[in-house]
């Protein structure tokens, strides 16, 4: 990727509001020019599934979510027939006595997000999100579609893309993904950003924080992630916190106290709360 091109992928991001390292315009940029599927796994709330959302925006596509959960199946991410309509088709047929036909045609079709994607004329970004939280089974239903843009279906045949689109997969790695599905993407782990990158995000979504606030606040978050929490807080945390903390203060808190009261933004367990409190001078040392 010539420095022309990362400069200019990077100023599209950051013009939607996401500023990205080089490893992931680098991700981004090699699964378009490959036509791959690209695997992005990382920490919550380190900004994997706005990458998605945000090339929509800036490539002009629709954007596609399919939201993965245990038990997902091909009726809630693929398609089902739309049975009351057919057996209506049915009775209006017997009642005029002629033959049924066409019980498999589109109209009774209901187009769930993978076959959308596949049909879609204009072509589309496709985000599978939080792909972990889904089944084996559902991962390997995945093949077809992740290695050719196709899926099969019995009724109908083999279902290809129009324009093949632009699929983005997410995983908490909550659990480990199979070899198969890993081998049709690209892939890239997302890591916390440093501190002046994840500073600059700060100032881009809370644009009151001057530099030194947006700075002390970022010091906070790093030294709440080194005291090893349940969970440690993400870029997604760090925004809301920020954003939190420039709400009080506009109403007369004090910084001091405006970060304690809006720690609840930050971290998201009772005794994350606890462990913050019981090393506040460590967590708030340059407020």
């Amino acid at each position: 990727m010539s420095r022309a091109d990362r400069l200019a992928l990077a100023g599209d991001l950051e013009r939607e509001g996401y500023l990205a390292d080089d490893g992931l315009l680098t991700a981004i940029h090699l699964a378009r020019q490959l036509g791959l599927p690209l695997l992005l796994e990382g920490e919550p709330g380190v900004g994997k599934t706005d990458v998605a959302a945000v090339l929509a925006r800036v490539l002009r596509r629709e954007f596609i979510r399919l939201q993965c959960y245990e038990g997902l199946d091909a009726s809630h991410a693929l398609y089902e027939w739309d049975y009351p309509k057919q057996l209506l088709h049915l009775r209006l047929a017997e009642v005029e006595g002629r033959r049924t036909e066409g019980l498999f045609d589109d109209q009774f079709l209901l187009q769930r997000p993978l076959l959308r994607a596949l049909r879609a004329e204009a072509g589309v970004v496709l985000l599978i999100d939080e792909i972990d939280r889904a089944d084996s089974e559902f991962e390997a239903f995945l093949l077809e579609f992740l290695g050719d843009f196709q899926v099969t279906i019995p009724e109908v045949g083999t279902v290809r893309a129009v324009v093949p689109p632009v699929v983005i997969l997410t995983s908490n790695r909550t659990r480990e993904l199979h070899d198969a599905l890993k081998r049709r993407c690209l892939y890239h782990w997302i890591p916390y950003p440093d501190a002046e990158r994840e500073r600059a995000i700060i100032r881009a979504k809370a644009p009151h924080l001057d530099e030194r606030s947006a700075g002390r606040l970022i010091d906070a978050v790093n030294a709440v992630r080194d005291l090893a929490p349940v969970k440690r807080p993400g870029i997604a945390e760090s925004i809301a916190w920020a954003r939190g903390v420039q709400l009080l203060i506009h109403e007369g808190y004090d910084w001091f106290e405006a970060m304690r009261s809006s720690l609840g933004l930050l971290v998201k367990y009772e005794e994350d709360i606890v462990l913050v409190e019981a090393h506040r001078e460590e967590v708030f040392a340059g407020s």
